[in-house]
């Protein structure tokens, strides 16, 4: 009796040592993937929707081997406060870092913090320089081509001008437009600037600039910036081009608050696609918009941000000048616009 009472002890003890070896080996092939994501402002319309892609798009890549953990930070529009708060995420144990600049010339001590703790780093949106992105091996970026999103706005904008006389109001053979401008000095903002006026000129429209003002990429200081030109201008503006939709829909804003009849008003052009931006070409009252990937962009930094921790997958990632990652543009019109709102919808369900 005693026998087999020992024997019993020795099998429990024998299948508990199995258990914890089984366990203790599950947790060596755990790995974990934990991201931190420093944007410049997350009240950013397009922004927003690109992290909560990015979110979804990178917790669906997790697994029973491989845990995976987003904390997002926000600068709100400061420097310092991102370089602190990247310091703050590499403390916390972030072994792979997604960057969206404040500033994009300023990257120098993000990118020192980042290698002295080799922690890799995927800049997104805000392409830094190309001199700071060889500053080390281990730092990508993941946006859209700026100068390709100016042509396509201009190229929509020429388009609409070629179809409907009307847009020249005055009958003078010429367009008077306006810019709202994203940042001043910003890369993305000049380049889209610049492109989508060359565009217009290339294909024969003949313009003349009234004015352009700064919004900082949004809608109330677009609303704002608007309504002084209108004041200025008066029914004079026949095209405004925003770089982005935000500003678009706030120059719409200015003249719904003033209430400008339909026939009085100029054609609006916007840049990125956002939900907003998408339901007012719905509703024609924005001409039309330049879809920035936001999904495709959002799946490829979260596949290349479990790559870069786990090694795995690397191969498989096209890059564009040695660590880049560029997603292509696509114009949006009253006819194709249910096309980009439903691919929105079916990334989101």
């Amino acid at each position: 009796m005693r026998v087999r009472k020992f024997f019993a002890a020795g099998c429990l003890l024998f299948l508990c040592a199995v258990v914890c070896a089984c366990g203790d080996e599950r947790a060596d092939r755990l790995e974990r993937v934990q991201v931190g994501v420093a944007c410049y402002n997350q009240s950013d319309t397009f922004l927003s929707g690109l992290l909560t892609s990015f979110r979804d798009q990178i917790n669906g890549l997790g697994n029973d081997s491989l845990e995976i953990t987003v904390t997002v930070r926000d600068a709100a529009g400061s420097q310092k406060t991102q370089n602190d708060q990247v310091r703050e995420l590499i403390d916390a144990g972030c072994n792979v870092l997604c960057v969206n600049l404040v500033d994009r010339a300023d990257p120098s001590e993000i990118i020192d913090l980042a290698r002295d703790n080799d922690v890799p780093i995927i800049f997104f949106n805000r392409e830094p320089v190309a001199e700071d992105l060889m500053q080390w091996d281990r730092l990508y970026y993941v946006g859209a081509d700026a100068e390709q999103s100016g042509i396509m706005q201009g190229e929509l904008a020429t388009d609409a001008i070629l179809e409907n006389s009307r847009i020249d109001r005055n009958k003078d053979g010429k367009i008077q437009y306006v810019v709202l401008e994203g940042e001043a000095g910003h890369q993305d903002a000049i380049i889209r600037t610049e492109n989508a006026v060359d565009t217009l000129r290339s294909n024969g429209i003949e313009l003349e600039k009234l004015s352009y003002q700064i919004a900082n990429w949004n809608r109330a200081q677009a609303q704002n910036r608007m309504e002084q030109l209108i004041g200025q201008y008066h029914s004079r503006i026949e095209l405004v081009l925003a770089n982005n939709d935000d500003m678009a829909l706030g120059a719409i804003d200015a003249y719904k608050k003033l209430n400008y009849t339909e026939s009085a008003l100029p054609v609006f052009f916007g840049i990125d696609g956002t939900d907003v931006g998408l339901e007012a070409i719905v509703d024609s009252t924005l001409a039309g918009t330049v879809y920035n990937d936001k999904e495709g962009q959002a799946e490829a930094m979260a596949k290349l941000s479990v790559a870069v921790v786990t090694g795995e997958g690397m191969d498989a990632v096209k890059f564009e000048k040695d660590r880049c990652i560029y997603l292509p543009y696509a114009k949006v019109t009253a006819e194709n616009a249910g096309e980009f709102i439903r691919k929105g919808q079916q990334a989101a369900s």
